[in-house]
């Protein structure tokens, strides 16, 4: 079974930056595509970010990209999200996402992740 724990999430003032991790275990990281999602009070969840498990592909919400770097290592099952230049509007609890992948498809909707993070809370001050 596979489990995602996200850390790194917290409090910071706008242009700030911030770097998520999500640890995988239960299963063999490398053969998992691996996505960020975000979820605001009120608001549905959206894409934020996806790699696939190859590593060589990656993609982008229009509202993130050229702030954004996702990234993996596979030696540690671990995605990081790096969030540079901070909004406001970036405020949500941000989730991670797994899913048995093709070599470098990527996946940007929710419905083809099967395992999902807790969450971990982001706020930006203005």
């Amino acid at each position: 079974q596979v489990q995602l724990v996200e850390s790194g999430g917290g409090l910071v003032q706008a242009g700030g930056s911030l770097r998520l991790s999500c640890a995988l275990s239960g299963r063999t990281f490398s053969t998992y595509a691996m996505g960020w999602f975000r979820q605001a009070p009120g608001k549905e969840r959206e894409f934020v970010a996806a790699i696939s498990w190859s590593g060589t592909s990656t993609n982008y919400a229009d509202s993130v990209k050229g702030r954004f770097t996702i990234s993996r290592d596979n030696t540690k099952s671990t995605v990081y999200l790096q969030m540079n230049s901070l909004k406001p509007e970036d405020t949500a609890v941000y989730y991670c996402a797994a899913t048995v992948g093709l070599y470098s498809r990527l996946y940007v909707r929710p419905r083809d992740y099967a395992d999902w993070g807790q969450g971990t809370q982001v706020t930006v001050s203005s």
